[in-house]
């Protein structure tokens, strides 16, 4: 990997990033607000994907299901449910995470010493 794009990572990924954005900001905005409550708590809490094509699969998962529900007329907690960081919880269950890495990085660093 070259150190250009480790340092500012894959133009590819930040343009498809970009478009998901693009796509989410076309929901209605309780689906809007959802999302963007989602990323917010899978960054925050550290239960986001650590891996680009696992976060480009669940976030595109989302709104895959977000435009869905939209469509038929759903409200957000009909297909979340109403535990919703339950929901995001499930979504990353079996990928790591930032968590894993920073627990990781923690342990690795403790260990040393």
């Amino acid at each position: 990997m070259s150190i250009i794009k480790k340092i500012i990572g894959s133009l590819d990924d930040k343009r498809e990033w970009k478009a998901m954005e693009a796509r989410a900001k076309t929901l209605p905005s309780e689906y809007l607000h959802a999302y963007n409550a989602i990323k917010k708590y899978m960054w925050t809490a550290g239960g986001g994907p650590s891996d680009w094509k696992d976060t480009s699969r669940i976030f595109g998962g989302i709104l895959d299901l977000f435009e869905l529900g939209a469509a038929e007329g759903k409200k957000v907690t009909d297909l979340t449910g109403d535990d919703v960081a339950a929901f995001c919880d499930e979504l990353v269950k079996d990928e790591k995470t930032w968590r894993d890495k920073y627990r990781k990085e923690l342990n690795d660093t403790i260990g040393r010493g």
